[in-house]
């Protein structure tokens, strides 16, 4: 199970559900499109998950999931470590 992060915008558990579920590089208007919410939120959203390493950019705006961002969808990461200053 996946504890929640307070940080984490509901949003965010779609986004790297997404990734899960198709691990490919994707950019934030190719993801919004997919996952039905506004492109530069989704934008902000990847910026803040490849902050907590949850997410890694690739090129000029592509993103995939990282192994951590998988440990966590995996509930085998301790959220503590997720946790930054704001």
């Amino acid at each position: 199970m996946v504890e929640r992060v307070p940080w984490m915008a509901p949003v965010d558990y779609e986004i790297m559900l997404f990734f899960e579920d198709h691990p490919i590089l994707v950019s934030p208007r190719v993801l919004a499109a997919n996952i039905e919410y506004d492109r530069q939120y989704v934008s902000k959203r990847c910026r803040a998950l490849a902050d907590a390493n949850l997410l890694e950019i690739i090129d000029t705006g592509l993103y995939q999931l990282t192994d951590t961002g998988k440990e966590y969808l995996k509930g085998e990461l301790d959220v503590s470590d997720l946790e930054r200053n704001k």
